[in-house]
Order: structure tokens, then C-alpha cells, then sequence
């Protein structure tokens, strides 16, 4: 089963954050998923160091398994932004599609952003 990493779990793996590197070296598959890679390509796009985050996913990206929205991650979409405004609990729009694809694939989520506690089915985990 892989991890899902979400943006600034991947931006902290970028950066070679020695407490993402224990959290993920028992990991035998890491997954991005297509949102996260936009996020985090609009964010380097605004770097002073764009170049260098631009030549470090070159070299990486081919280390994780990319995740797109399907049908199905949409379903899981609905069935998530439902729960959480029944709740009172909403979260940012993106984090809903993560949190689809986390739920889809049944995976853990590897993610400092604590609102995704709020979502049932999915297991956050953080360093």
C-alpha cells in the first residue's frame, strides 16, 4: 500500500527534511496525487529557487506513483464535502480532492494540515 504525500509533506521531501525522511523510509510506494503536483508546481513557479525545485522533481518524479481524479475519486469527493459541511468542518477545496483520493485508494496521508483529522476513513500521519 503506498503513502500519500500531500504538498508540504512533498515540498519537505524537497528540501531533504530529515524528520519526512524517517517518516517515509519503511514506506515501500509513495503516491502524489495530481492536485498536490499542481500545488506544488505553482508554488515553486514562485521561488527564488524555482530552478533548483524544478530540476529536483525532473530527477524525482519518477519515484512516486501519480494519482489522477477519476469518476470514482469524484463520488468520493461528494461523499467527503457532504460529511464534513454536516459536521460544520469544512475544509479547502483542494485538501477535499486529497482527501478523495486518500479515502479511494485507502491509504494513509502524509500531511502536517491537521483538518484533515476531520475527514472519516482516512489516516493522517504526520512528523
Amino acid at each position: 500500500m503506498a503513502l500519500i504525500l500531500d504538498t508540504n509533506a512533498l515540498s519537505a521531501f524537497a528540501d531533504g527534511d530529515p524528520g519526512l525522511r524517517r517518516a517515509i523510509e519503511q514506506e515501500a510506494e509513495l503516491a502524489v496525487p495530481a492536485i498536490v503536483l499542481g500545488e506544488y508546481l505553482f508554488g515553486i513557479r514562485q521561488s527564488r529557487h524555482r530552478a533548483r525545485y524544478e530540476a529536483w522533481l525532473r530527477l524525482n518524479a519518477s519515484a512516486f506513483r501519480m494519482l489522477s481524479v477519476r469518476p470514482a475519486t469524484a463520488g468520493h469527493y461528494a461523499e467527503i464535502r457532504a460529511e464534513l459541511k454536516s459536521d460544520g468542518r469544512p475544509i479547502p477545496s483542494n485538501d477535499l480532492w486529497i482527501a478523495a483520493l486518500t479515502r479511494e485508494h485507502r491509504c494513509a496521508l502524509l500531511s502536517r494540515d491537521g483538518h484533515f483529522e476531520a475527514v472519516r476513513g482516512i489516516k493522517r500521519v504526520g512528523w
